[in-house]
């Protein structure tokens, strides 16, 4: 009996560690939120859009023309991203096909590739922050898509990138296509 009663307290100690570290993770990722929301409402000028879509907030800064990228479609487009720490600065680019952007950040790289991206939305590739962000883009449109860790590499650190890491892309739109 002493037994029995030995391993039932494990597993609700068990039970309770793997709650507070859920807790915690969740507490990480809604003060990420809050801190995309607090950046959007600064940033936010005239002309400005401000679009959500599945943990996922674009803030368009110049509008685009013609259709928008429908869940299936394909687009093409150069990106910088960036670790999110409350702002968006060249201290946390991580990766970019965006020239000016690279060389503004005084990145030297041995075999550059500037290179248009063109990726359907379906691909398994994308981030989910990034998928969520683009849908819904127009050719020539230039925004922020800022997403908090859960929806991009989660509980995996990627490279320069730590676990849990908020993100934000400075996205170029290129061209749409929906076919």
């Amino acid at each position: 009996m002493n037994r029995f009663k030995a391993i039932i307290c494990i597993l609700v100690c068990v039970s309770i560690s793997c709650s507070c570290v859920k807790e915690k993770l969740n507490l990480t990722y809604n003060k990420q939120e809050e801190s995309i929301d607090k950046y959007i409402s600064n940033n936010l000028k005239d002309g400005m859009t401000v679009t959500y879509n599945n943990g996922s907030s674009r803030l368009t800064k110049v509008q685009g023309e013609g259709e928008e990228l429908e869940a299936d479609g394909s687009v093409s487009f150069y990106y910088a991203g960036y670790t999110f720490n409350n702002s968006i600065s060249s201290s946390g680019l991580f990766v970019t096909n965006h020239e000016s952007t690279a060389k503004a950040a005084s990145w030297n790289l041995t075999d550059p590739d500037y290179e248009i991206l063109e990726i359907n939305l379906k691909d398994d590739r994308l981030l989910e922050g990034v998928r969520n962000g683009l849908k819904g883009v127009k050719a020539g449109e230039e925004c922020e898509i800022l997403f908090c860790g859960k929806y991009g590499f989660g509980n995996t650190t990627f490279g320069i990138i730590p676990a849990n890491s908020a993100l934000a892309f400075k996205i170029w739109v290129v061209s749409v296509s929906n076919e």
